[in-house]
Formats: structure tokens, sequence, C-alpha cells
């Protein structure tokens, strides 16, 4: 897929990207070849791959789920503008 001068600058203003007029042309040769590679990768087959959620085969090591820190809920919320029921009352947001 090759991407036309004109959609460049089109892709760089939804960016938010100010390009100058001699970097279209550059900008537009490389989108095209990113675009091109990905094409590529689209058309391997991957149909006896599992998918996997992490490259190497590891486990995540995990500490017990135990309080480590004293229960400072009371401290907190007498310094708090606005508390109730020990929930921290914040102003209406939404109509």
């Amino acid at each position: 897929m090759s991407l036309s001068p004109e959609q460049v600058r089109q892709v760089a203003r939804l960016a938010r990207l100010q390009l100058n007029p001699e970097q279209v042309a550059p900008y537009a040769t490389q989108l095209s070849n990113i675009l091109q590679m990905v094409d590529r990768l689209s058309s391997a087959d991957t149909a006896n791959v599992s998918p996997m959620a992490h490259p190497l085969d590891m486990v995540q090591r995990l500490r017990p789920d135990v309080i480590s820190e004293p229960d400072r809920r009371d401290d907190y919320q007498a310094i708090a503008p606005e508390t109730q029921d020990g929930l921290y009352l914040v102003p209406k947001v939404i109509e």
C-alpha cells in the first residue's frame, strides 16, 4: 500500500504533527514501507500457532496476599474534607 502526500498530511493533522513540505515525501515513503511490512506479516500462516502471554516460558513469582501495613484509614479520613460512613465524599460531577 502506498500513501499519497495528501494522506500523509491528513495523518499528520490528525496526530497533531506539524510537517514541513519537504518532510512529506520522505514520511510517505517510510509509512508506506511500514504498511507493506504489516501486509507481509498479515499473510503469515498462524493456524498452528497457539497464543501466548509472554515469549519466554516463565511463571510469575507471586507473594502471599497478606496485609503488610497498618490500617491508617482513620488517619487519612481525619484530614479529608468530607467523609461519611468510611467513604470519601466528593462533589457531583455528572448532572
